[in-house]
């Protein structure tokens, strides 16, 4: 509802295609390297000789991305940036204009940052409504990232928007991804896993009792999340008999630094909550994608609003309309698949896609060129 709600706001007050006009107006016109030539039929932004992207692949890329947010509570607004990015060509079409064009540059960049948080806050919007119906969704912890997200997801944008090249935002994108990778793949060692000792319990009966047979869906629901006590010092829940804690001043501490970081890079968080809430929240990997769904949906209305409406970002609404679509059947089959997959491979998928996604963007954002394929 919310983002339904700022889609509207946005569609009536488009000022964003008055400064892209002007971005565009600007830039040299021919048919050389960083120049526009008018002759060729327009694109991404209604900009001629930009990529004319394949919606049905746009769609399939889309579905993947609802699907992986929604399975692992991460890598949706990554996954989204490594299409906008890549797979669609917007890096290097944008790259050109770098020297003979900064302001289309830093426009573009800007748009792909957006760009990704619309699917992201919709992957989210749907994942925190399916996790909390199933019961695995811990809505005190969630609201107390969502209400440190909001000033770090307005904050960051507004300082930001128009100042960060693509290729510095590409190594950046980079280097974060591939920091969190590492340290989840710690974290699936013997070392890393000792301690959490209730979370591998919880786990486990999660898993006895889903990938078992005659659970009814009812009985699995009433075992979810409870709720037992909430104060400003702790709050305490249950989740399939096993009981958890954590002080309400931590998460809002983090959500602050979290939204800030990943307003910058332009996805959702998620790749930094799920480090977040298995390591110091101390949760299973079960409840972390919904819990990290709630908190990414207000971080990410947030940060929308600000960059689209505060600082006139435009985005390319025949693209988004038909990805949107796409996150929505992702989103919807997530949640209902995860619950069969063990806890320790939703780890190994989220360091796996972590060390490819950041050493692939870290080596093109600071080398210039990529270690790994697509080259």
């Amino acid at each position: 509802m919310a983002l339904a709600l700022l889609a509207i706001v946005i569609w009536f007050d488009p000022a964003w295609a008055g400064r892209l006009q002007d971005a565009i107006n600007a830039t040299p016109k021919g048919t050389g390297p960083g120049q526009i030539n008018p002759e060729s039929a327009t694109g991404f932004l209604g900009i001629n000789g930009a990529p004319d992207i394949n919606l049905v692949i746009a769609f399939c890329w889309a579905i993947w991305v609802g699907w992986i947010f929604s399975t692992v509570g991460a890598f949706g607004g990554i996954m989204a940036g490594v299409g906008h990015i890549t797979i669609f060509g917007l890096s290097n079409f944008a790259s050109g204009f770098k020297k003979t064009s900064p302001v289309l540059n830093k426009l573009m960049t800007d748009s792909i940052r957006v760009s990704n948080q619309w699917l992201v806050g919709t992957s989210a919007a749907s994942a925190s409504f399916n996790y909390y119906k199933m019961g695995r969704l811990v809505l005190p912890l969630a609201l107390c990232l969502a209400a440190g997200s909001v000033a770090g997801s307005y904050l960051v944008p507004w300082l930001t928007a128009g100042q960060i090249s693509l290729k510095a935002y590409i190594g950046y994108f980079g280097l974060f991804v591939l920091f969190l990778g590492c340290y989840l793949f710690y974290e699936t060692t013997p070392k890393g896993q000792a301690g959490k000792k209730e979370a591998k319990a919880a786990a486990k009966a999660f898993e006895a009792a889903n990938m078992g047979k005659g659970r009814s869906e009812a009985s699995q629901v009433d075992q979810g999340v409870k709720v037992l006590s909430f104060s400003l010092k702790k709050c305490v829940f249950t989740f399939y008999g096993v009981e958890f804690s954590f002080n309400p001043l931590i998460p809002v501490c983090g959500g602050f630094v979290i939204a800030s970081l990943a307003s910058f890079l332009g996805v959702g968080g998620g790749f930094i909550l799920v480090p977040f809430l298995t390591s110091i929240a101390g949760l299973p990997m079960y409840l972390v994608a919904g819990t990290s769904s709630l908190a990414v949906l207000v971080g990410m209305v947030t940060s929308i609003f600000t960059y689209m409406v505060v600082r006139d970002t435009p985005v390319f609404w025949p693209l988004i309309g038909i990805e949107l679509l796409g996150v929505l059947v992702g989103s919807f089959v997530g949640p209902r698949t995860s619950k069969y997959i063990p806890e320790i491979w939703l780890k190994r998928l989220f360091v796996v896609l972590a060390l490819y996604v950041g050493i692939r963007y870290t080596s093109k954002g600071f080398l210039g060129f990529s270690l790994l394929p697509p080259f």
